[in-house]
């Protein structure tokens, strides 16, 4: 199952680049419906590296509903450069997997953010789920696209605060 969003942000690309590498920021966005805590020793790190990151995950910030890892990926993307940009888009994906409780029954896992330079000081989000959890996949959908509209209210809501 595929869930898309692609969004046009007031904001420069390098602020947007640093957003969607923050955690503050992926719990900002998801706030309140969920909120995610940090079961590395040290807690969140200021951007996310590559690697493993276990979290704890809360519905409403209160109901623990499982733990699950963030795996970070930057993958080079050489597709989407605009002519006479220093910049071209910009990666960053996700391939963790749900450890306990209703996430676990998620099977595959692949959240990819990209950002590419707009005229104008602006930037085009693209933020793309994919992921399958056998046949409650199609149950599971409407639940994540809603969130990833929630998502979307809150990304364009502070990326003018990005800058």
């Amino acid at each position: 199952m595929r869930v898309l969003l692609k969004l046009v942000l007031d904001c420069p690309p390098e602020a947007a680049w640093r957003a969607i590498r923050s955690p503050a920021v992926l719990n900002q966005v998801s706030a309140p419906l969920t909120a995610f805590q940090s079961l590395e020793s040290g807690g969140f790190p200021e951007l996310w590296s590559e690697g493993v990151h276990p979290v704890r995950v809360r519905a409403g910030g209160l109901v623990h509903i499982g733990d699950q890892t963030i795996e970070i990926a930057y993958p080079e993307r050489a597709t989407g450069v605009r002519k006479g940009a220093s910049e071209g888009v910009r990666a960053v994906r996700d391939t963790g997997r749900g450890l306990s409780g209703p996430l676990a029954v998620i099977t595959r896992w692949e959240h990819t953010m990209t950002v590419t330079p707009l005229p104008g000081d602006r930037t085009l989000y693209r933020d793309q789920l994919v992921f399958e959890a056998g046949r409650i996949s199609v149950l599971l959908w409407p639940m994540y696209w809603a969130f990833w509209q929630w998502r979307a209210i809150g990304i364009r809501r502070l990326a003018p605060t990005w800058r």
